[in-house]
């Protein structure tokens, strides 16, 4: 084996490794670009932001397994089905909404959690869900509570507005 096969093979190898996080920016700006906009009022942090706007993606697209892997916790045995109905519950309910204007609430500061509530223009329909750190130092990265195989069981608060930006992104105390 000459030197610059040898040398040729540890550069592939190295940009192979490195092509985790370019393969991710990829998918996002792959996804960004086939998606209407979402409209954002609050304060999101940028990780907040982006697993709402994959959220959005996936609702519209229909992805249950993609829906899934946004979950806190899928590893987690006695929540995988509970995950599992949840992803299939708000495709259903919430597929046609997604698919078209939408606008995400950011509730609060976004330090460890937030509050999200989404508005799908089109059909009317409002969600409130939590997105939040993960993992005892959040080395999980952020990820969304899906624990309501029942879209029915969970409505938004009363305290939401109907429009967004009708209290400032703040919880009323």
């Amino acid at each position: 084996m000459s030197v610059r096969t040898v040398l040729a093979a540890v550069l592939a190898v190295g940009a192979l490794s490195a092509c985790g996080a370019d393969e991710d920016r990829l998918q996002y700006a792959t996804d960004y670009s086939h998606h209407e906009p979402l409209g954002v009022v609050g304060f999101p942090t940028s990780d907040s932001l982006q697993v709402t706007q994959k959220l959005v993606w996936r609702l519209a697209e229909g992805r249950a397994g993609s829906l899934e892997s946004l979950a806190a916790d899928p590893d987690d045995k006695g929540a995988k089905e509970e995950i599992e109905k949840t992803a299939q519950k708000w495709i259903q309910a919430y597929r046609k909404g997604a698919g078209g204007k939408v606008t995400a609430e950011f509730y609060d500061e976004g330090s460890v959690r937030q509050l999200v509530v989404v508005y799908f223009h089109d059909t009317a329909q409002i969600k409130a869900f939590l997105v939040h750190l993960t993992g005892p130092t959040g080395e999980g990265g952020w990820r969304v509570h899906m624990r309501e195989p029942d879209a029915q069981e969970a409505p938004a608060p009363d305290w939401v507005p109907r429009t967004p930006g009708g209290l400032g992104s703040k919880t009323p105390l």
